[in-house]
């Protein structure tokens, strides 16, 4: 059974927005962040997006640009020799109550199946409550980074304080690679 990390795109990948990422050209990657992916696949990692994607269903952005949006974090991987193994993203409304919505498990557990991996040795990083509270649910290891909203969810949400934080998805992915090496 391969090692995966699972990791949200909005805030941890990528600068986040109040307005949503409508187009390629608003999809600005955080720096370290392409290098760190880039560096868990070169170690042998799946590596996996889960993400809430609700501005299709507010039409902020249709399933073409999203697909151009994922286009463009492609090229920049496959120009630094990386690539991910599966985007997974909710298109629905808050409202929509579907399964699939982050918090509730419905992309990781939809990941786990098509991977067939164990999600309770498998590290899902987010910037989010609802990053943690969907890798809780479905008993995997949840990570928070500081960069998008992951400095307001320290400060807000006190059930985060035991979750292991990094001050960014580079910085998660040094101390995943340098532990493993010393296993």
């Amino acid at each position: 059974m391969s090692q995966m990390i699972i990791i949200d795109r909005d805030g941890v990948i990528n600068q986040d927005s109040e307005g949503y990422i409508k187009s390629a050209d608003e999809w600005i990657p955080i720096p370290g962040s392409l290098e760190a992916i880039c560096r868990l696949k070169k170690a042998g990692y799946l590596v996996t997006i889960a993400s809430n994607q609700s501005g299709l269903a507010r039409g902020l952005y249709d399933e073409e640009t999203l697909q151009q949006i994922h286009d463009k974090m492609d090229r920049m991987l496959a120009a630094r020799g990386a690539s991910i193994d599966g985007i997974f993203y909710c298109p629905h409304s808050p409202r929509a109550n579907c399964v699939c919505r982050k918090p509730k498990p419905g992309l990781l557990i939809q990941i786990a199946r098509q991977f067939d991996i164990d999600l309770s040795v498998t590290s899902f990083v987010g910037d989010s409550i609802s990053d943690i509270q969907a890798a809780q649910m479905v008993n995997a290891l949840p990570i928070l980074v500081r960069t998008g909203n992951g400095e307001y969810v320290m400060q807000n949400y006190p059930e985060a304080i035991d979750v292991p934080v990094f001050d960014n998805l580079a910085h998660f992915v040094r101390d995943t690679l340098k532990k493993n090496a010393s296993e």
